[in-house]
Parts: structure tokens; C-alpha cells; sequence
């Protein structure tokens, strides 16, 4: 049933596309900002450390990180998102402060240990490959580095501790998961933090 769900919704909000992928980054920037703020809060990024954004969508946690950081990195296989957060981020884009280019959570195009954390915000349930994924983000993550994945629970066909399994496989510590209620009309959110051995 969720699968179903999911591949009707993908056009919308999965890999958006066209016209009603534009649509679905409106109400993505709407329906997330509390979600957005809330991990972009949680991951305590410095003023000289470096994140890395995973399907930063519209870019609305991307400029929040970036505004927190010395720079935000984001990664999305959407050219209608990026076009997005280009529009959003631009003057952030313009002095060096966001980067933004074509990639996925097993994707990234980051050097190894290039980053300080990772952010993704309601878009594992559409990692193709999770371990693949979560092997590929401590690679770039720096010793000490810091994980947070927010994902809404009805999207899941996995449990929590199947996630927190494949994070630990992957050599992340200190692996935890919680249930989140950011109110309104926005579903409770797993939401995983984890740890690079510094």
C-alpha cells in the first residue's frame, strides 16, 4: 500500500518533475520548515565546518545551514529542486557559502572525510541502496563527524532498528533514533542521529 502511495507521489515529491514537481517544492518548503529547522538545530554545525545537505529539496534547510556554517553542500537527483534552492540560496550561492550540485545519498560526489555533518530531511524512504547510502556518508564524513537523517515514519518499510543495524554496519557510532511530532498536519518522524569515531 505504501509503495503504491509512494510511486503515484513520486513525480510530486520523490523525484520531482515538470510543473507538479514545482508545485510539490512549494509544499515541501511549507510542510518541512519546522522539520528543517529542527535538524539544521540539532546538528550544531560551527561556523567553520562544512555540511553536506542530502535532497535539500526547495534549499530551505540548505540555507539555514548554510547560514550556521561556512558552508553548505547540497546533493539532489532533481534538477527541478535544484533549480529551487538556486533560487532560494542565490546571494548564499554567490559568495561561496552553498555549493549545489546533481547527486544522491549514495552519490555524492564528496571527497573522503570532506564534511562535518550530513543532514537529510524526508527523502531515506527514497534511498535506492540504504546501506550503499549510509557506507557512502561516513566515507565523507571527517572523524568526529555527525549524522541527521529526519524521515516521516509512514514513508518507512523498515523499522528503526533495521536503520540503526545498517548505520553501525556502515562504521557509525553512537547510533540512536527517536520519534519526533513537529505538530500541525506533518506526520511523527524517525528521526537518526549517529557518530564518526573522532
Amino acid at each position: 500500500m505504501v509503495a503504491k502511495l509512494m510511486k503515484a507521489l513520486d513525480v510530486v515529491f520523490g523525484h520531482p518533475r515538470g510543473k507538479v514537481g514545482e508545485l510539490g517544492g512549494r509544499v515541501m518548503a511549507k510542510a518541512n520548515a519546522k522539520v528543517e529547522a529542527h535538524v539544521v538545530d540539532l546538528a550544531r554545525a560551527g561556523a567553520n565546518e562544512v555540511v553536506l545537505v542530502v535532497g535539500p529539496g526547495p534549499g530551505v534547510g540548505l540555507e539555514l545551514a548554510a547560514q550556521r556554517s561556512m558552508q553548505a553542500i547540497g546533493v539532489d537527483p532533481s534538477e527541478v529542486m535544484l533549480a529551487e534552492a538556486r533560487t532560494r540560496c542565490a546571494d548564499l550561492i554567490a559568495n561561496g557559502r552553498v555549493v549545489l550540485r546533481e547527486g544522491t545519498a549514495a552519490r555524492t560526489g564528496q571527497a573522503p572525510a570532506s564534511v562535518d555533518v550530513v543532514l537529510s530531511v524526508d527523502n531515506l524512504q527514497l534511498w535506492e541502496n540504504r546501506p550503499a547510502a549510509f557506507h557512502e556518508l561516513f566515507r565523507v564524513l571527517k572523524p568526529g563527524g555527525r549524522l541527521v537523517v529526519s524521515v516521516h515514519r509512514w514513508t518507512l518499510e523498515v523499522s528503526e532498528s533495521d536503520l540503526v543495524r545498517e548505520a553501525e554496519s556502515a562504521g557509525f557510532t553512537a547510533v540512536s533514533t527517536s520519534l519526533q511530532q513537529h505538530g500541525g498536519l506533518i506526520p511523527p518522524a524517525v528521526q537518526l542521529v549517529a557518530n564518526v569515531p573522532a
